[in-house]
């Protein structure tokens, strides 16, 4: 039973993991995420930023079933999701970082390059990630913490962490 306002905020994170709104995450929705933003930004899956994010993807999808499905069905419920985020990440925020940096950097170089990427781009990233329209674009103007017009990748792996184990 979800409980405390944190714990639902966390909840709520959960559907945007499970890409095909089944129930629980799985490798495919990881999988599905990485083909979706390849064809956003028409960017081969042969490639060497596709096979990236892909291998990204894998390595994310591997550091969450570690942490959150606690019964080994290689599928993670919103109650695993729950309880691993919050019973494992909250104290430890950097650890979340370091899954999600793989998929992050590949990401980031799929839809921009190694220099960052534009503001504009990473709500496009967010959208086919399923992060409303409104919401991707003030998020991603927010990441942009240093003013510069780009988001880099310490920028994004930083407020990743904090979106998904800072309880405020």
């Amino acid at each position: 039973m979800v409980t405390s306002e944190y714990e639902r905020r966390i909840a709520a994170r959960f559907a945007g993991f499970d890409q095909d709104g089944n129930g629980y995450i799985d490798r495919e929705d990881f999988m599905a995420a990485a083909k979706a933003l390849l064809a956003e930004f028409g960017t081969a899956a042969r490639s060497d930023k596709g096979q990236a994010l892909y291998v990204g993807a894998e390595a994310f999808w591997q550091g969450m079933a570690g942490i959150a499905d606690r019964d080994g069905d290689q599928r993670i419920t919103r109650e695993e999701f729950v309880n691993g985020a919050v019973k494992r990440l909250r104290d430890n925020p950097d650890r979340f970082a370091e899954i999600a940096r793989p998929f992050l950097h590949a990401a980031l170089a799929v839809a921009g390059g190694d220099a960052g990427v534009g503001v504009d781009d990473t709500a496009r990233v967010l959208r086919v990630l399923g992060v409303d329209k409104e919401v991707a674009a003030q998020a991603a103007a927010q990441l942009d913490t240093d003013g510069d017009g780009r988001i880099d990748e310490e920028e994004i792996v930083s407020a990743f962490a904090r979106y998904f184990t800072v309880p405020e």
